[in-house]
């Protein structure tokens, strides 16, 4: 009886949501696709697509808190989080001051609109089962790093069951040491509790981006990237709150 009235209100949440989000991408992603091709532009693509997702997360409650801005290079860079959550991605891109892309994987890039809206906003698809193509992302990302493109990337490879911080792959921080980029570490906490994962509730909360001090990845050689990804694993653990930092 106690159960269902707690229960309810998530469900809610979860059907405006679905419900927002195909509208948007059906009807405002066909006509944002478009400019983008024909200006060869994605800032428009972006912008729109973050703030459609963002109006979604006014609508049901979640809230975003931005800790450590300051310690954002001017330059390209790139940003390692922790992943518990399908909330966090919008949350830290709507933290971060300008323009990012996501190193992300294969899978989500056979979605109509939405594969087709991440290739067109630099996006890059990420085949973790080969190697080989895995590291020829990797090329393509550094490529756009050299442009002037940030990248943000979860280095755990999937999302925490139960918030905590899990242990990192390597292969992703070769990425800023052949771009030669800092690499900036984000702690993200609280999404785990909004959205947990395998979960489809929405409840109502605050997702708390903290920034750490940049790591400058051209002290590490590509041999020594999963030292990298050491130095980065233990700044994000120091910023998280002690419920979600590793047990090991």
């Amino acid at each position: 009886m106690t159960a269902e009235p707690r229960e309810a209100p998530g469900m809610i949440r979860t059907a405006i949501a679905a419900v927002y989000l195909t509208l948007f991408i059906t009807f405002c992603g066909p006509f944002l696709m478009l400019y983008a091709i024909l200006t060869r532009s994605g800032d428009l693509l972006y912008r729109g697509g973050l703030g459609g997702v963002l109006l979604i997360y006014r609508i049901v409650g979640i809230r975003m808190r931005a800790e450590g801005v300051e310690n954002i290079p001017a330059g390209p860079c790139l940003f390692a989080a922790n992943h518990t959550s399908n909330v966090d991605p919008p949350a830290i891109m709507s933290c971060i001051p300008r323009r990012i892309a996501i190193l992300a994987k294969k899978s989500l890039f056979a979605i109509p609109i939405v594969g087709p809206a991440f290739r067109l906003g630099r996006f890059v698809p990420v085949d973790r089962s080969n190697a080989e193509q895995a590291m020829a992302s990797l090329d393509l990302a550094a490529e756009y790093m050299k442009q002037g493109m940030s990248f943000l990337i979860y280095p755990e490879g999937t999302r925490s069951a139960d918030g905590r911080l899990l242990r990192f792959k390597s292969g992703a921080f070769a990425l800023a040491i052949k771009a030669g980029v800092p690499v900036v570490p984000v702690a993200c906490a609280g999404a785990h509790r909004i959205m947990p994962k395998k979960s489809l509730r929405i409840k109502s909360g605050e997702v708390v981006v903290r920034f750490c001090p940049p790591v400058d990845a051209t002290a590490y050689s590509f041999e020594e990237r999963g030292k990298l990804a050491e130095c980065v694993h233990a700044a994000i653990a120091a910023a998280l709150p002690p419920d979600q930092r590793s047990l090991r």
